[in-house]
């Protein structure tokens, strides 16, 4: 079965550095990421992009949109990304940048990252967002849940401020990132609701392989998560995501593999990120 790891990243963030060096253990390059890819069947990696001026700066409110992968110099067949947006840099200047950025081959989708951003996903700073979405039918992905950083502000990254976002523009297609941990049942209703929303299963373990087996195993640490998928009843609509480098690709995909019914597994894992991104069809036939 062919795999497409629908969030991870490749950018210099000083906390993405430092997990892999104590945490997770990878080895967090893009030669790193493409040799675990090789060795679990991962044909494409679709990198959510994020910058920092200074180390440790992200939320950044000086990066420009739109922000990339800056760890990748010129991209391989098995990495495209999604760009990031910086609402505090969404001038006309930024917006041209953004555009033209989304007409490169491997520019497949657009990142907001709410929490991390003083922004609901409905304010209209990022209304002209969603006009390029529609325009150039990229799929726009949301941070929700919890935050990776204690300067995020968790009443912006709730996702059911999506729901007002998604009935507006019924013409873009919306991911979830995260699903929303730990508002998973209200992710799970955004996404039952919206004919346009999907979610991603990414970021809901950090750690080593150890770590993870110990977290999967857990009788109550997955229980809101099992309780939602099934509340949601549309494993059709889920993606599979790492996060990378937050956890190791292996062990990762052993846990997406056991929570999702085996008869699903063909969508969550490949066919359900075509229809999100139909940008990635050449990188992965």
């Amino acid at each position: 079965m062919k795999i497409i790891d629908a969030h991870m990243h490749l950018s210099h963030i000083t906390s993405f550095k430092e997990t892999a060096e104590c945490r997770s253990f990878v080895d967090y390059s893009v030669e790193g990421l493409l040799r675990e890819y090789a060795e679990n069947g991962v044909v494409l990696g679709i990198g959510m992009g994020v910058t920092e001026t200074a180390p440790g700066g992200f939320p950044d409110q000086e990066s420009s949109t739109p922000m990339g992968l800056d760890m990748v110099q010129s991209y391989p067949q098995q990495i495209v990304c999604c760009l990031g947006v910086n609402p505090f840099k969404l001038d006309q200047a930024g917006l041209d940048a953004l555009e033209k950025a989304l007409q490169r081959p491997e520019t497949v989708g657009i990142k907001i990252y709410l929490g991390y951003y003083p922004y609901y996903a409905y304010d209209d700073v990022y209304q002209p967002v969603y006009e390029l979405a529609k325009q150039y039918k990229a799929p726009v992905v949301y941070h929700t849940g919890d935050t990776y950083s204690e300067r995020g502000l968790l009443k912006y990254s709730h996702p059911l401020t999506v729901d007002e976002v998604a009935v507006t523009h019924r013409d873009v297609n919306f991911m979830i990132a995260h699903f929303g941990d730990p508002w998973v049942l209200d992710g799970a209703e955004i996404v039952y609701k919206n004919r346009n929303v999907f979610a991603d299963l990414s970021g809901l373990m950090v750690g080593d392989a150890a770590e993870c087996a110990r977290l999967k195993d857990s009788p109550l640490f997955f229980t809101h998560l099992r309780h939602a998928l099934t509340y949601c009843d549309h494993y059709e609509k889920m993606l599979f995501g790492t996060d990378w480098p937050l956890a190791p690709v292996q062990p990762y995909l052993q846990f997406v593999q056991e929570l999702i019914p085996e008869a699903f597994h063909a969508d969550v894992f490949y066919k359900t990120a075509l229809r999100v991104f139909p940008k990635i069809a050449p990188f992965v036939e």
